[in-house]
């Protein structure tokens, strides 16, 4: 199949569990699919997939002993940025579904992190340990404090 093919077909994919978490995160269906690991297999059987294709003895020798020329170079290939793109897809949607589970958890709010998480996963999993240190330091007294009263 081609690299480019999976491409699209994997950016597709995420969207719909995107859409979900952020646009109706308490909905039963939301829930429902977010407690499912099917979308990370699946994910990473791509990832497998095209991370194999990309395998000859000059990148292995590059991914073994990695330079940032190296990595450079690798990507130039399809088949290398492919694969790393979907490892992009695969790990921010696992962050974003762990966003997800601590908001319902918790009650931090979390959809401006899940769609930080959503275009750069590594600031969206900050902002929402940064919201929810907030929310525990200057909001978590303020609620015990309404829930005492209305006892």
């Amino acid at each position: 199949m081609h690299p480019s093919l999976l491409f699209d077909s994997a950016n597709f994919f995420v969207l719909p569990f995107w859409l979900l978490m952020i646009g109706l995160p308490n909905w039963g269906v939301t829930r429902r699919v977010m407690e499912s690991f099917l979308p990370f297999v699946l994910l990473a059987g791509v990832y497998i997939y095209l991370f194999s294709m990309s395998l000859d003895p000059d990148s292995a020798q590059s991914f073994a002993n990695p330079s940032l020329a190296d990595i450079a170079r690798l990507f130039a290939n399809e088949n290398v940025a492919a694969a790393g793109w979907v490892h992009f897809l695969v790990m921010d949607l696992f962050v974003g579904r762990w966003i997800y589970w601590e908001g319902q958890r918790t009650g931090v709010w979390t959809r401006h992190s899940l769609i930080i998480c959503l275009f750069a996963g590594p600031m969206g999993l900050l902002s929402h340990i940064v919201t929810g240190w907030i929310t525990q330091r200057f909001f978590a007294d303020a609620s015990v404090e309404r829930e005492g009263s209305l006892g």
